[in-house]
């Protein structure tokens, strides 16, 4: 397990980014999706680190968590053609069928994507043993986070 203790946004933006070219590096290796569950608390900085981790791909247009439409997706075409990373947002599902009915299975199933899951907690038992768990949690202070990740 490796630990960040972060006190900005703009500092779990950088880990984020930092994990992204990490992971990417190793992308030729790879021969499954690259999936990370990211869990904790309202505010604990889950978008916020999705947002650092696009930017580092190169996505320009703005991100904002899917809470409404589920899942949002971006090509990034700029790294290869048929690369695509998955934002979803679990928070309002109730049942993992709801992310079925929308073509999960097919998502996680492609090695070429990259699936960035909010309130992943919510559908574990449909997510692979290679999933790579993200937890947040707030400090003692306004804007410190700790950042837990899990391979």
């Amino acid at each position: 397990m490796i630990n960040y203790k972060t006190n900005s946004y703009k500092q779990t933006k950088k880990i984020a980014a930092d994990l992204a070219k990490k992971f990417l590096a190793g992308k030729a290796e790879r021969k499954n999706v690259l999936v990370f569950g990211l869990i904790g608390d309202l505010g604990s900085g889950k978008t916020t680190f999705v947002q650092g981790f696009l930017k580092a791909l190169g996505v320009k247009k703005k991100i904002t968590s899917p809470t409404f439409v589920l899942i949002k997706n971006y090509p990034i075409p700029q790294l290869t053609n048929s690369l695509i990373v998955y934002h979803i947002d679990c928070y309002r599902i109730k049942k993992s069928k709801e992310l079925l009915d929308l073509g999960l299975k097919e998502i996680l199933n492609n090695p070429q994507n990259i699936v960035l899951i909010e309130w992943a907690e919510k559908i574990k038992r449909i997510l692979s043993k290679n999933t790579i768990w993200v937890k947040f949690e707030h400090g003692e202070k306004e804007n410190q986070r700790t950042i837990k990740i899990k391979k």
